[in-house]
């Protein structure tokens, strides 16, 4: 066999070379395969790397994968010092990404957050840069949606149907019944049974 060859190799592979083997085997091998904090750290990079998530996610995923409860906390709080956790910028980044793809409302964004583990003044925060008028529209955009796939569903059980729509979508009982009686009209139809609303 030439140098060259010899450099390459032969195209044969020899136990313990390439990916399970070699280098990067030793470096598996450097690091203990018990070691709890840094299966931790494995798992909260592989959790960040998808999506941001909350604390008490990330502590929630830690503990299924049976990490010690203090050893989850400590790596958790190396990540929220480092800056990768921060419960309030994934609320504000939570909220515009929900309530633009989703449409959802105040009270569905704020029962997310709270099922996430955020405090509550984190999202009272995130839920006061919701947009009174950018919710309204919003609302506005998913019931004339749903009002073009009706045709010719009874009144009343349209007006049930779209104002049912906007409850589960966590938009307040006024507005739901303000942009479906507005937007009834709108199509043509009578807005009658609205009016005490």
């Amino acid at each position: 066999m030439d140098d060259e060859a010899e450099r390459r190799g032969s195209g044969r592979r020899t136990p313990g070379a390439g990916p399970e083997g070699g280098e990067a085997g030793e470096k598996k091998s450097r690091r203990k395969p018990d070691d709890p904090a840094a299966q931790a750290r494995d798992v909260v990079y592989r959790l960040l790397a998808s999506r941001a998530r909350s604390r008490l996610e990330l502590r929630q995923a830690l503990l299924r994968k049976d990490i010690d409860e203090d050893v989850a906390d400590g790596v958790l709080q190396k990540f929220v010092d480092a800056g990768l956790v921060d419960d309030a910028a994934f609320a504000e980044e939570w909220v515009n990404q929900r309530q633009r793809s989703q449409g959802l409302g105040r009270k569905a964004l704020g029962f997310e957050l709270r099922r996430k583990g955020i405090e509550e003044h984190l999202v009272e925060s995130a839920l006061s840069n919701v947009d009174s008028d950018a919710e309204a529209e919003r609302a506005r955009e998913l019931v004339q949606r749903k009002l073009r796939s009706m045709g010719s569903v009874e009144h009343t059980a349209k007006v049930r149907r779209l104002v049912g729509m906007l409850a589960r979508k966590g938009y307040s009982e006024g507005l739901a019944y303000r942009i479906v009686k507005e937007e009834i009209e709108n199509a043509g139809d009578s807005a009658d049974g609205l009016d005490f609303f």
